[in-house]
């Protein structure tokens, strides 16, 4: 597993799954047949374009604050998913994917959080725990659809 090297390039990686997040969710609005689940779809890409302006000010603002000793110990393996959004797969597939999506960036926020605490920037600190919250909460939205889907094969 590759350790990141800098905070830009933790940011980077968090900007870019963000992206794939957002893209993902709106790619999921437009194929959805139910209008409930295509706002909530709608909704979710857009909270996540909202975290990838959060964490673009973060890379301005406050890179510097990151500890570099502490950088060098969070490796990318362990934010990654298994498997890659797919035009083909089906919805339950889809929502186990965003599932794994969500717990990989609750993590990668989690540790973000502890990063700017080691540089005792309360601020950035706040924003990482606001955002793994934002992230958790998604997770038990789709834990439920696919509860309900599931129940319903």
């Amino acid at each position: 597993m590759t350790s990141f090297k800098s905070a830009e390039e933790i940011l980077e990686f968090a900007i870019g799954e963000e992206e794939a997040a957002a893209a993902l969710y709106a790619e999921m609005a437009n194929k959805a047949t139910d209008p409930r689940m295509r706002e909530v779809w709608e909704s979710f890409a857009r909270e996540e374009e909202e975290h990838k302006r959060k964490l673009e000010n973060v890379k301005i603002e406050y890179q510097a604050d990151f500890p570099a000793e502490r950088i060098a110990e969070m490796s990318r393996g362990e934010f990654e998913v298994e498997g890659n959004p797919d035009p083909d797969m089906d919805y339950e597939q889809a929502l186990q994917l965003v599932m794994q999506m969500e717990v990989a960036a609750f993590k990668l926020y989690t540790r973000l959080a502890a990063l700017a605490a080691a540089a005792e920037n309360q601020k950035l600190r706040e924003l990482f725990l606001a955002l793994a919250q934002e992230e958790a909460n998604h997770k038990l939205h789709f834990e439920v659809e696919y509860d309900e889907v599931a129940g319903s094969s």
